[in-house]
C-alpha cells in the first residue's frame, strides 16, 4: 500500500533524472560540434519510431477519424513543439551552459500564464487571494530570470572547481560562456519558452477534437521529424557534414534524447492522472538542482551568486503561481514533458458542468454520455 502511493514520487523523480542527464549530454554533443538543428531532427526520427508502433496497435480501435483540418493543426502544433521550440532551446544551450538553461526555463510557467491571459483561457480575480498569487508569481519568475540574465556576482569556490584540472597544458574547464553569448543565448532561451506556450494553447484545442493521446504524440512526432528535417538541410545547407553519423556523443544524445520524449509522455501523463497535473510540475526545479550539480562535476561548471539567487527567485515565483492554481475550485492544469508544466484553465464554455446524464472522465475532462436506461430508451 505504501508503495502505492510512493509510485507517483518515484515516477516524477525518475522523469527529472532523465531531464537532466539530457541537458548534460545535449551540452556534450553540441560542444562536441553537433549542429543543433540535426540534433533536433534526430531526436525526433528516434522519437517517432518508439512512439509509432505503440500507437498504432494500442489505440486501433479508439482511434478518432484523422480529416484534413486536424492534420493541419497538428503540423502547425508540431512546428512550435518540437520544432521551433527545441532548435531555440538547444541553440540558446550551445551559447551558455546547460545549469543557467535549465534554470531559466523555470520561468515557462510564468510565461504561458501571462501567454493564457491574453487568450482568454485564464480569468484573473484581483480580490482573490489565488489570482493575487498568480500575479506576484509571475512578476517574480520574470524578475528572477532577468537576474539570471544580467546578474553574474561573485564565483561561488567549490572544491572541485577551485583549481582546473589540465593536461599537457590545456584546461579541461568548459570555457565561460561571454556576456554577448550569454544575452542571445537567454534571447533564444525565453523565445523557446513562447514557443512551448503556444503549442500547450494550441494543443488544448486540437486534444478536444482529437482524442487519442497517444495517437497525437505519434503524429506529432512524425510531422516533427518532417519539418525539423527540412529546417536543418536549409540551416545547413553548407554544411553537410554536420548529418554524418558518429559512434560518440553525438549518436548517444540523439537515441537517448528521442527515448526520453517517449517514456516522458507515458510517465508524466499517468502521474497526472493519479496525483493531478500541479504535483508533476512541482518537482521540474529538481532537474535544475541536478544539472547544477553535474555540470560541476563533468564541465567543472563556476557557479555565481547572481545565477544561484536568480534560480532560486524563478523557483519562488514558480510555487506562487502553482499555489494559486491549486487553490482554484475550477480549472485544469496541461502537463509539459521537457521544461516546466503550464497552467492553463478549461474554458467553462467548452466543458459546460455535466449533467444527470454526463460523466466527467478523471484524465481529460471530457464529457461522456452516459448510456440511457431502459426507461429512457422506452420513452
Amino acid at each position: 500500500m505504501k508503495f502505492q502511493k510512493a509510485r507517483p514520487f518515484i515516477a516524477i523523480v525518475f522523469i527529472q533524472f532523465l531531464y537532466a542527464l539530457m541537458s548534460i549530454v545535449a551540452k556534450l554533443a553540441l560542444n562536441q560540434g553537433m549542429s543543433p538543428h540535426v540534433l533536433v531532427a534526430y531526436r525526433m526520427a528516434v522519437a517517432s519510431a518508439l512512439i509509432t508502433p505503440f500507437a498504432l496497435v494500442l489505440e486501433r480501435n479508439s482511434r478518432p477519424r484523422l480529416t484534413f483540418k486536424i492534420l493541419f493543426q497538428i503540423s502547425i502544433l508540431s512546428l512550435f513543439e518540437p520544432v521551433v521550440e527545441q532548435n531555440l532551446y538547444y541553440s540558446g544551450m550551445k551559447l551558455t551552459t546547460a545549469t543557467f538553461t535549465s534554470a531559466l526555463c523555470n520561468a515557462l510557467p510564468a510565461i504561458t500564464f501571462i501567454m493564457a491571459c491574453i487568450f482568454k483561457l485564464e480569468k484573473v480575480n484581483i480580490k482573490r487571494r489565488h489570482s493575487q498569487a498568480k500575479l506576484a508569481g509571475t512578476m517574480v519568475a520574470i524578475g528572477g530570470a532577468m537576474l539570471m540574465t544580467f546578474v553574474k556576482g561573485n564565483v561561488i569556490e567549490l572544491p572541485w572547481t577551485s583549481k582546473s584540472r589540465s593536461y599537457n597544458g590545456q584546461s579541461h574547464v568548459m570555457n565561460t560562456p561571454k556576456q554577448e553569448d550569454t544575452g542571445k543565448g537567454s534571447i533564444m532561451l525565453v523565445a523557446s519558452c513562447f514557443t512551448w506556450s503556444c503549442y500547450i494553447i494550441l494543443q488544448a484545442n486540437i486534444l478536444n477534437s482529437y482524442q487519442a493521446e497517444l495517437s497525437l504524440t505519434a503524429l506529432m512526432c512524425c510531422m516533427g521529424m518532417l519539418e525539423a528535417t527540412v529546417m536543418a538541410l536549409i540551416l545547413e545547407r553548407n554544411n553537410m557534414s554536420a548529418w554524418k553519423i558518429h559512434p560518440d556523443m553525438r549518436l548517444l544524445a540523439s537515441i537517448y534524447g528521442g527515448l526520453v520524449s517517449g517514456l516522458s509522455y507515458y510517465i508524466t501523463g499517468w502521474a497526472s492522472k493519479e496525483r493531478g497535473p500541479v504535483f508533476v510540475s512541482a518537482f521540474n526545479p529538481l532537474s535544475m538542482v541536478i544539472v547544477a550539480i553535474l555540470s560541476s562535476f563533468i564541465f567543472l561548471e563556476k557557479m555565481y551568486i547572481g545565477r544561484v539567487v536568480g534560480s532560486v527567485v524563478i523557483v519562488i515565483g514558480i510555487y506562487l503561481v502553482l499555489w494559486g492554481k491549486s487553490k482554484e475550485k475550477v480549472g485544469n492544469l496541461l502537463p509539459k514533458a521537457g521544461c516546466a508544466g503550464t497552467v492553463l484553465k478549461v474554458d467553462e464554455q467548452k466543458f459546460p458542468p455535466p449533467d444527470n446524464n454526463q460523466v466527467v472522465h478523471k484524465s481529460d475532462k471530457i464529457m461522456i454520455p452516459k448510456a440511457p436506461t431502459k426507461s429512457q430508451e422506452s420513452v
